[in-house]
């Protein structure tokens, strides 16, 4: 008789086959890798929806939004084979939206599907079979989405804990990161779309969400808060690695170690958070801030030769 766990290995070798085969000529992008065969990878990797996020005035929730928004970017924040995969909340809501090319083998049916309740992705809910269902728009309107985002009642947050503990085999996040996710998703919705549309992906872009992480850090620090500032801290190192994927080859080797040097200075940032010291901390969080800058620019010169570049994303 099969057993679940023979299912979940027998789906992990087929996936991966495929994975590898569906990778054949193109970019060396991990998001690559769950596109749909037909995907045009120069839009599907060289731009994005907009982020249609309101804007709020409440200080404490503008601080959890930023929580959420760098927890939903991580690939961390996943386990067991989404974790390996590198997806993140992002892989099937870009910018918080939908992703109609998304095609993950043994997870999804025709693009923009997926059934996160198979053993391939965890045991905790798995069943035999694949059911994908159309992945839903987040930032579409809310009467469209199967779970109440009411703020007087509890479902979002139990529905956002079961996909990242139980559904994608995530280790337990701190409160304050599931409190920073349900923000950030409430916060989502069709009358916050900005103009353009479709926003261009670039070093500078990405560069940013890990400054964002980093500042919402600083302030998990100040409401001593460590488990989630060190979550934000890893959440801007993967931001960083997102980036160091694009700038592939060996042309682009002084970019790639100004990357590592920056990614360095994160690490020590997060030591100083888990060995408690709020002061080194906050010092260690400015200073790297500040030296983004030189970053952002040694990135931006080189942008053209990278994957960022739009025209080399074509198989």
């Amino acid at each position: 008789m099969d057993r679940p766990g023979q299912t979940a290995r027998l789906l992990i070798l087929i996936g991966a086959g495929l994975l590898v085969g569906a990778a054949t000529a193109r970019p060396p992008l991990k998001a690559a890798r769950w596109l749909s065969a037909d995907a045009d990878l120069r839009a599907d990797l060289g731009f994005a929806p907009s982020e249609c996020l309101a804007k709020v005035k409440d200080a404490k929730t503008r601080y959890q939004i930023e929580v959420g928004r760098a927890a939903f970017r991580s690939s961390l924040l996943f386990g067991g084979q989404a974790g390996h995969a590198g997806l993140s909340c992002e892989a099937c809501h870009k910018n918080g939206r939908t992703n109609p090319d998304f095609q993950f083998p043994g997870l999804s049916g025709a693009p923009g599907t997926a059934d996160v309740t198979s053993f391939l992705m965890s045991p905790k809910r798995g069943k035999h079979g694949a059911v994908p269902k159309p992945i839903p728009n987040l930032s579409g309107p809310k009467s469209a989405l199967r779970i109440s985002q009411d703020p007087n009642r509890p479902e979002l947050r139990a529905f956002i804990h079961g996909i990242v503990t139980e559904e994608f085999d995530g280790p337990e996040p701190p409160s304050g990161v599931m409190d920073g996710l349900v923000a950030y998703v409430r916060q989502l919705g069709p009358d916050h779309c900005p103009k353009p549309a479709t926003v261009r992906l670039t070093a500078e872009s990405r560069l940013e969400d890990a400054r964002r992480a980093v500042r919402a850090a600083d302030q998990a620090v100040v409401r001593k808060d460590l488990k989630t500032a060190d979550t934000l801290v890893e959440a801007a190192r993967d931001s960083l690695g997102v980036i160091n994927e694009r700038y592939a080859g060996e042309d682009l080797k002084p970019e790639r170690a100004a990357l590592k040097a920056s990614a360095i200075e994160l690490a020590a940032l997060r030591q100083a958070i888990v060995a408690g010291d709020a002061d080194s901390a906050r010092r260690r969080a400015a200073e790297w801030i500040a030296g983004s800058a030189g970053l952002e620019r040694t990135l931006k010169a080189a942008e053209a030769r990278s994957l960022y570049n739009p025209d080399k994303l074509r198989p």
